[in-house]
Formats: C-alpha cells, structure tokens, sequence
C-alpha cells in the first residue's frame, strides 16, 4: 500500500508540517498545537492524500517530552499510523544526508524524508491506564523531591541561630501538606490497581523478578508497556537494554579499541538508577539468581560496579520475558550452577 509519509517538527504552542509519498516534499506549514490545528492538518493531508492517490498515512513525530502527545492521540482517531524516533538518530541521518541549516520548516521536511527512506516500524497508543499510572508515578516523584527540597530548608534552618519562629512553622505546615498529597497519590495509584486486575496481577509477577521490588516495580511496569507500544509488540530484550541505555556499543577497527567499553547512557537515567540500585538489593538476597550470576561475574575477575550494572541489565532482561510470556519468574532455570 502506498503511504504518505507526514513529518511533524513540534514546540509547545504550535507544530510545522510536510509530507512526502516519496522524493518531493510538499510542505504543509504551521499549525497550531490545539483542536483547530489538529482539525487544519487533516484536511491539508486529505488534499495530499487525495492528489497523490494514497489511502495510508504515517505521522513521523519528533518527540518533545509531551507536547506531542494530544497530536498522536487525534491521529489515532484518524486511523493514521504514528512513529517517534529517536530525535538524535534523525539528526545524524540528516547530517549524513548533507542537511547543515536548522529550522521548524527544515525538521519536518527532515523527519518526511526520514520516513520515506528509512520507513520505521509504526507505533501503538500506551493504554488509557498506563498514561494514567504514569501521570501518578511522575506527580508523586514530583512531590517526592519537594519534600526532601523542604527538609533540606527545615535542617538550615534548625542551624540557624536568628531563624524566625514563623519560617520554621512553615516549613512544618509544608511537610505536612506534602505528606498528605503523597498518602492521597498512593491511594489513588492503589485504587487505579484496584480497578485494572489484569494491571494488578502484572503488578504482582513482575515482583516475581529479583532486584525488583515495591519502589522500582510500577516504573518498570510503564516501561515495559511503553516498550511494547513502541515497538508495535515486536519489541526484544536487546532492544530494550538499547533503548533504557544499558548496552554496550563497540568502539574498534581492526586492532585498534577507540573507547574503552561502557554502556551508552542514552536512555533514562532515572530507571537506570532505579535499576542499579534494585541490583544493589537483589545481589544481596540469599540463594537469588542475581547474586549468583553478579558473584560468577566478580569471580570471573570483572570491577564490582561493573557487574552490578550486568545485574541491572540482566533484571530488565527477566522482567520483559515475565512481561511479554505473561509468567512469573522461575528461579530454578537460573541456579548457582547456571546464572
């Protein structure tokens, strides 16, 4: 099937577009990022779509961090497919291409271009309930650093010798209104569970996995779903790794080693903290298949940090086959003997 390809270059308040079926590039202008634009994209694609004889269409969007995200949702309405690449992979293709200027207009012919020559898999919608989950996860994070932000001012403060009464009793009136929003976000995250049993027993086998635990598993779990939509479902372990920035990419030619090696860092450094630090607690726990494969790892004469960061990698690897087969994790597959 022929497809018009419709490159999207966003900001906050507005979008520009082109779209391209295969060389040329028809641009689309700019667009405001609200209903109206939205309404104003689909009649200039329905023209194109309709001048070039093409009844698919496949949005390539560069991802912003959220502004896009009302964009893909009226897409998915219009049955036309959507993909983000990665922001840095399109502008080395451009570069590569002999693209040198820089503008909204020159980006969404870029991310066009991109699309007809390297036609990306297309991506799925996260689940209502996922971006519901994750709302509450960022919101709660959110608080989480006010509260040690205000702690930190309320310990000042007990140093400070001429502090005034009213500035301590603020920050105690502080706390005790975050402390509050952090109970009612539980109880909401709680109920949202509540509600979604199948997300409720995913949950539960995800806990299955060692190194992960009450404070990493729902991250994880929105990063797995994430993961999947992202990849169409097509999604494989060694992908994932890749794209939390927990792999190993190769500096070398022929017997020259250009880099030492060390993982990419080119995903989030959040859950590779959350990760790390679920390794850190599951290479500790008695008969875990994680502190068998972390121990023949530092036996093998590998740096301590170094295989913690295996271990992290490795928790990620089990925690997508229990997600994706829909099982709880078999220790007894990983033993001391074979970890």
């Amino acid at each position: 099937m022929n497809t018009l390809f419709v490159g999207v270059d966003m900001s906050k308040d507005s979008f520009a577009a082109a779209a391209s079926r295969c060389q040329t590039t028809h641009d689309f202008g700019s667009f405001a990022n609200q209903a109206s634009g939205f309404t104003a994209l689909a009649q200039a694609v329905a023209t194109e779509q309709e001048r070039q004889e093409v009844e698919q269409v496949h949005l390539i969007v560069e991802a912003t961090g959220g502004y896009e995200l009302r964009l893909l949702s009226f897409a998915h309405e219009q049955g036309w497919l959507f993909s983000l690449p990665n922001p840095k992979q399109v502008r080395d293709w451009a570069k590569g291409e002999g693209g040198r200027n820089k503008n909204d207009r020159i980006d969404a012919r870029n991310l066009t271009q991109f699309g007809v020559q390297k036609r990306p898999q297309p991506q799925q919608p996260v689940p209502e309930v996922i971006s519901q989950l994750d709302s509450l996860l960022r919101r709660q994070e959110d608080v989480q650093k006010m509260m040690r932000e205000e702690r930190n001012r309320q310990h000042a403060l007990a140093y400070h010798p001429q502090a005034a009464a009213a500035a301590v009793a603020s920050t105690v009136r502080v706390l005790a209104a975050l402390e509050a929003e952090m109970q009612e976000l539980a109880e909401a995250i709680q109920a949202l569970l509540n509600a979604n049993p199948p997300l409720r027993t995913q949950a539960r086998r995800l806990r299955t996995v060692p190194g992960i635990g009450a404070k990493n598993n729902l991250p994880i779990l929105v990063l797995l779903y994430r993961w999947q939509a992202r990849t169409n479902g097509q999604g494989t372990a060694k992908g994932l790794t890749a794209f939390v920035g927990l792999d190993v990419p190769e500096y070398s030619s022929g017997i020259s080693v250009y880099k030492r090696p060390t993982i990419s860092k080119m995903g989030s450094p959040e859950m590779r903290s959350r990760l790390y630090l679920g390794a850190l607690g599951g290479v500790r726990g008695k008969n875990s298949p994680l502190r068998f494969f972390y121990q023949r790892l530092v036996g093998r004469g590998k740096a301590k940090k170094l295989a913690l960061v295996a271990a992290s990698r490795k928790i990620l690897v089990w925690a997508w086959a229990v997600f994706s087969h829909e099982v709880d994790f078999d220790p007894s597959r990983f033993a001391a003997n074979s970890a």
